[in-house]
């Protein structure tokens, strides 16, 4: 199996966002050669975050339904479970390399699952987390 690939949400929400053309392309390109590899990562936190936002915030809003089929999908992916210790974890982070809170906690699920990688554009494409690489594919 190749290196493991976490997904931040935003690349997971692009991917469905008929609203956002350019990088929804992108982002589907960035998620089907990880389901082409088997590789995806992603975690509790994300798999909820993407249901609010496909539902309720995108321009063209994904039915409740078909946003549970869409995660019923994602369900065969490896998916990290948030333990109470990583929410001390995240905060270390958070201070350490002054991120988001929320971005600290997608850094310790792809620690805790052993990802090399994270897509997403919330950090800074090429920096090194804790050991795990952040790459925007909108940048790649």
């Amino acid at each position: 199996m190749r290196d493991k690939v976490f997904v931040d949400t935003n690349i997971l929400i692009y991917a469905y966002d008929l609203a956002s053309e350019g990088k929804r392309k992108n982002a589907a390109e960035a998620v089907k050669i990880l389901w082409d590899q088997g590789n995806g990562v992603l975690s509790t936190q994300v798999l909820q975050e993407f249901y609010v936002n496909v539902t309720r915030k995108i321009g063209h809003p994904i039915s409740p339904d078909k946003a549970r089929s869409i995660l019923a999908t994602y369900l065969a992916w490896q998916v990290e479970v948030i333990k109470h210790d990583h929410i001390l974890r995240a905060s270390e982070i958070q201070e350490r390399h002054k991120i988001s809170f929320w971005d600290a906690m997608i850094v310790v699920s792809a620690i805790q699952s052993g990802a090399i990688k994270i897509l997403t554009e919330d950090l800074n494409h090429g920096q090194l987390i804790e050991g795990v690489l952040v790459e925007n594919p909108f940048l790649a």
